[in-house]
Order: C-alpha cells, then structure tokens, then sequence
C-alpha cells in the first residue's frame, strides 16, 4: 500500500478522481480561488508556487502559479522538498498547499524555509485537516493515514513521502500550540484562521472512486456545511491559514 501511495505512476489515477468527481473537482475550484484571493494581497514581484501539487489542476484557474511535488509526478514544473526548497532567500511571494502540511515530516524545517524564501509582505496559504465534531470520527476511525493530536512534536518519522503522516498537524502547530508558533516564528504571522467544510469532502468520497455527491446535489450540500458551521464552527472537517511574511523591522 505505501509503496502505491508513493508512487509517481499515480498521478493518472488521481487526475482521473478529482476530475471525474463534479463535487471533488468543485471543492478543489473553492481552493483555487482562496489562492487568488490570497495572490492579490501578496507583493507583486517574485514566484508564486503550489507545494504538493500532485493530481490537481491549479494552472487551469492560476496559470501562473509553479507547480511542485516531491514525489517527481508527471506533469508537475518542478520537484521541490519543502522542507529545502531550491528558492533563493526573498524570491517567492505566495506558498500555497492543500492537504500536503501534515505529510511533512518537519514542520519547524518547513517554516524556517518559509521564513527564508518570502519576500516581505508574502504570503503561505495552507488547506489542511481539522479536527472538528465530523472530522475527528473520520480522521481517527475511516481515513488511512495517521492522526495524532496528542503527538508533543511537529514531526514524525517518514518512510516516504506519502507512505506516513500524522493529519493533526495543522491543528497542533496554528490551533493547540499556537503561543509556541508564535514565539518561535515571529517573522510569519498568522493573518487568518478558517475553519470549514463539515461534510461535503467525505460525501464526496474524497480521492476515493465512489461519491454520495452529486453535482447537482452540491448546492443544498454547500448549505448544509454553512448551516451547521453557523451553528459551531467546531463542526469543520477542515481548516485554511493564511501567513504573512513580517518586514524584517517588524521582527523582534
């Protein structure tokens, strides 16, 4: 099974379930667009790159943006290890990655890249798991890769890139120990902290072959996710934050 998920023969596969799953390719597009969003408050000047960009299609709404994977997939512009990425220091202006923090197996490495590679005012834009009243059940009960919320680091031993994980990342390091991530990285602050999308993911099917989500159902289901993050948004299966890069006189 690690072996399959590691894979570079997969990228096939995976470009075939995002695109021939209307509801997967419209969540994907909900991404997409908080990448532009995100685009348009960075500086205008440097690179904009998607880490983990794997089976998506973020050149068909962000031409400009470079794709990446550390797994050599074809199709992707370069293969980048975002824990040494090949950037020079101040040259990138926008990050961005969905699903791809907690299979990174450093993350303290990953920042400190971060931290060197954007130019002031830039911006990392991650799409990640979280840990919320559905997410939680699904993440420790139904879903194939590790998530341990109670892990005291924020890194795990990896035998491949996607072969290990642990899926609370996201949560542990901008939510759990925010304090710390904050003092010890005073040059990205956080500039927001989105919690949402309960149950579309998982009525989607996620990237496996089946779906319980129409295209036509998307709607009343996007509803229905907005619904219940109204009534907490402790229901959210997912989380987006956006860092900035601080001004070298603005870090203490």
């Amino acid at each position: 099974m690690s072996e399959h998920l590691d894979d570079p023969a997969r990228a096939a596969e995976l470009q075939r379930t995002i695109q021939g799953k209307a509801a997967l390719r419209r969540l994907y597009v909900e991404t997409y667009r908080r990448y532009a969003a995100c685009l348009a408050r960075c500086p205008r000047d440097g690179l904009a790159v998607e880490l983990g960009s794997g089976g998506g299609f973020v050149k068909e709404l962000l031409p400009e943006v470079i794709t990446s994977d550390v797994i050599p997939y074809p199709g992707v512009d370069r293969v980048v290890d975002g824990t040494r990425m090949p950037f020079a220091d101040g040259s990138v202006r926008a990050l961005f990655l969905l699903n791809v923090l907690h299979h990174i197996p450093d993350v303290q490495a990953f920042l400190r890249e971060c931290e060197r590679v954007l130019v002031p005012g830039g911006r990392v834009r991650i799409a990640d798991q979280y840990p919320g009243f559905v997410g939680k059940f699904v993440y420790r009960h139904l879903h194939h890769e590790p998530f341990d919320m109670q892990a005291a680091e924020w890194r795990f031993p990896s035998k491949g890139p996607l072969s290990d994980a642990n899926g609370a990342l996201a949560w542990i390091v901008f939510e759990r120990d925010r304090a710390r991530f904050e003092r010890e990285h005073p040059a990205l602050q956080i500039a927001a902290f989105e919690r949402h999308t309960p149950l579309r993911y998982w009525l989607a099917g996620g990237l496996k072959q089946w779906s319980l989500l129409p295209g036509a159902l998307f709607a009343p289901a996007t509803w229905l996710d907005r619904a219940l993050l109204a009534l907490s948004p402790r229901f959210a299966s997912f989380l987006d934050v956006e860092l900035v890069r601080a001004a070298p006189a603005a870090v203490s």
